[in-house]
């Protein structure tokens, strides 16, 4: 018998006198107890936000980034210890892949993200700086900032696993200590995989908590720096949502919620096409993976009415040949529901949805044990006369097929369901795909459209990617988790600063033109990592720009654009004067005005960013270079990237051109 406990305050806590005895799904044996524990809540508030939250803050982006890696090392270390759990859930290997190696597989992205897109600092830039004033002397900035409070994190049923890690990652990436109360139903699920994270030592005390059971009064004692993050039914999210204490402190609720997400078959994708083998794949798959106990799994397959019986009849020899059994066999290709009590439910829904639509294949009991349904396929004459097609969810293996007319009215029988995580479409014609992107994306929120070109490297209509927002309006819940650093964002303050450069600059630790100019004690190019300061400046000499320079540079690179080799044709152009130097012609010489040749601690030139050019450069104009340190970030644990802003200046101190140049440059000379 298993016995998962609460983690609060630092301190193991086993199940109460009251605990919630788990019945399993496979074989309807009781497997484990749960919850029951007396809990104080404002305890693990107070422990979270005077321990967990100040000692993650004292972390930079990077350092964050770091411990999530080192964390999802340590738990794919171990995670066969998960997959031996996982049949009990009643889920099949294969099911236990999305949920176990795809919640670690996002921590891994995270923390990618967090040392590629976010700065080895306290601060996030959001956006560029806006001049508020003509001198520039004041400026505005957009910031990002930890929230200073907790993460609560309710989760649901279908995915123990990877719905506390996909949550967990961005909360921790942003500096923010989590409290994660998982679904009782398979608690002893992801307990186990807390116990890794608890037991792995890298996160500071404080950092997570663990909720086996009920909340108590958890939500009653959240505040404005708070956020709640739930997925599940849409009806317990409503009843969360109308806390009062959550209403009256504005509180954070992120919601991702069960949705009708429906498929369309492309006009275009007649039987034996590559599309349309592909839809009656995925669809089977979606229809029978996790028993269709997905958020993100097709509960309306939406096809032309000439296809409807081809698709009907392929989708239902592809359901019948599928292995209902065992999770833990290795022959069972679908396992149990995860409760009898969520079967009960989707016979229940099944029954409404018979109402209006017809079985083409399932609606029956295998006869096993446990809680098994066999995948069922419906088919309705009339979807738009339709209501509950379009409004019940049968959270299991269970699907309908919908005909439509046109690709406009395919976008609208898919827009009927009020708001999905994700619609997907399967057709090879470009034209098809704008028309219904732009009918019915304000209605999704991911759009998955497959084509035999990408259906090598496709990941499927019911993978969330941490790279994309998952979340959908209306009934989807109307928010948005993972997205790369936009999951992050989440659990951060945005605000606007205001200030002088030199302002804005020591808050954000990003060099930001018009704020001060130190000149170190030798060309930066000779100088460490280490040694670099931001606002580290040089100002090279001028060098004028000749006819011979342009055109020697046109002949020897094959440039001979007008501009540069034809007087009277560069002046009839709006933008020249004349002949004008080529703007990698400047470039070049602004790198041998400010380059250093010797050997150093600058070890390459990786790239540049934001070039433009703002003013033409004639034959006899001079030009010269100011370098600044912009911002410094660590990258290994011998160099780092330093981001130098180049600026060129004519003989009349006019800016002629800007960008930002990268290299790489070592912690210790060579």
């Amino acid at each position: 018998m298993l016995r998962p406990e609460s983690y609060a305050g630092g301190q193991w806590i086993a199940p109460g006198a009251s605990a919630q005895e788990i019945i399993g799904p496979v074989n309807g044996t009781a497997i484990a107890q749960a919850g029951g524990s007396a809990l104080d809540f404002a305890a693990m508030l107070e422990h979270a936000k005077t321990r967990g939250g100040p000692a993650l803050r004292a972390m930079t982006f990077h350092d964050r980034a770091r411990m999530l890696k080192a964390l999802a090392a340590y738990l794919d270390g171990r995670k066969e210890e998960l997959y031996a759990l996982n049949p009990l859930t009643g889920a099949t290997r294969k099911d236990g892949w999305v949920d176990i190696d795809g919640g670690i597989g996002t921590m891994f992205l995270f923390a990618s993200k967090g040392r590629r897109e976010m700065p080895d600092g306290h601060v996030y830039i959001d956006g560029d700086v806006e001049q508020l004033s003509r001198r520039g002397t004041f400026l505005g900035q957009h910031i990002a900032v930890p929230l200073q409070g907790v993460a609560v994190h309710i989760n649901a049923f279908n995915f123990p696993v990877w719905g506390m890690l996909e949550k967990m990652a961005p909360a921790l990436l942003a500096g923010v200590p989590c409290i994660v109360k998982p679904a009782t139903q398979t608690c002893y699920l992801t307990e186990a995989c807390f116990r890794m994270i608890v037991e792995s030592g890298l996160l500071p005390e404080g950092a997570v908590q663990l909720v086996i059971g009920r909340t108590g009064n958890l939500l009653e004692l959240l505040g404005a720096q708070d956020v709640v993050a739930f997925t599940g039914s849409a009806d317990t999210a409503l009843m969360l949502r109308q806390t009062p204490n959550l209403l009256r402190n504005s509180v954070r609720f992120a919601s991702e919620q069960d949705s009708l997400n429906a498929a369309i078959l492309g006009p275009d994708a007649t039987p034996g096409s590559p599309e349309f083998d592909l839809f009656v794949k995925e669809a089977a798959s979606e229809i029978t993976v996790k028993a269709g106990q997905k958020c993100t799994a097709m509960r309306r397959l939406i096809v032309p009415e000439a296809q409807i019986d081809a698709v009907a009849g392929a989708l239902a020899d592809r359901l019948g040949q599928i292995a209902i059994g065992d999770p833990a066999d290795k022959a069972t290709r679908m396992g149990a529901l995860a409760s009898f009590a969520q079967r009960d439910d989707v016979t229940g829904q099944l029954t409404r949805l018979k109402a209006e639509a017809r079985v083409i294949c399932g609606d029956t009991a295998p006869d096993l044990p446990g809680a098994y349904l066999v995948p069922t396929l419906l088919a309705c004459a009339d979807p738009d006369a339709a209501r509950a097609v379009h409004e019940i969810e049968a959270f299991g293996p269970v699907s309908t097929l919908l005909p439509y007319r046109d690709t406009a009215h395919a976008a609208r029988l898919a827009n009927a369901g009020g708001g999905s995580l994700v619609a997907s479409l399967f057709t090879h014609d470009p034209q098809v795909a704008r028309d219904v992107t732009l009918e019915s994306a304000a209605h999704h929120g991911r759009l998955y459209i497959m084509s035999r070109d990408s259906a090598d490297e496709a990941t499927g209509h019911g993978s969330p990617l941490p790279h994309m927002v998952h979340g959908g309006p209306g009934r989807a819940g109307g928010g948005e988790e993972l997205g790369g650093v936009r999951g992050v964002l989440h659990y951060m303050q945005r605000t606007a600063i205001q200030g002088s450069p030199d302002i804005l600059t020591a808050i954000t630790g990003t060099w930001i033109k018009g704020s001060r100019e130190i000149e170190g004690p030798q060309h930066p190019f000779q100088r460490t990592f280490r040694e670099i300061e931001i606002g580290e400046t040089i100002h090279t000499k001028a060098r004028e720009v000749t006819l011979h320079d342009i055109e020697h540079f046109a002949h020897f690179t094959g440039d001979t654009f007008y501009a540069h080799m034809d007087e009277d044709a560069a002046r009839a152009n709006p933008f020249f004067p004349g002949r004008v130097a080529h703007g990698y012609l400047l470039l070049s010489f602004a790198a041998g005005l400010f380059v250093q040749p010797d050997p150093g601690p600058v070890l390459a030139n990786t790239g540049l960013n934001g070039l433009s050019f703002q003013k033409p450069v004639s034959p006899g104009d001079s030009i010269a270079v100011r370098l600044t340190c912009k911002r410094k970030t660590q990258r290994t644990d011998s160099y780092g990237e330093v981001a130098w802003n180049a600026t060129l200046t004519n003989q009349h101190g006019e800016q002629v051109a800007e960008y930002e140049l990268l290299t790489m440059v070592a912690y210790e000379r060579p």
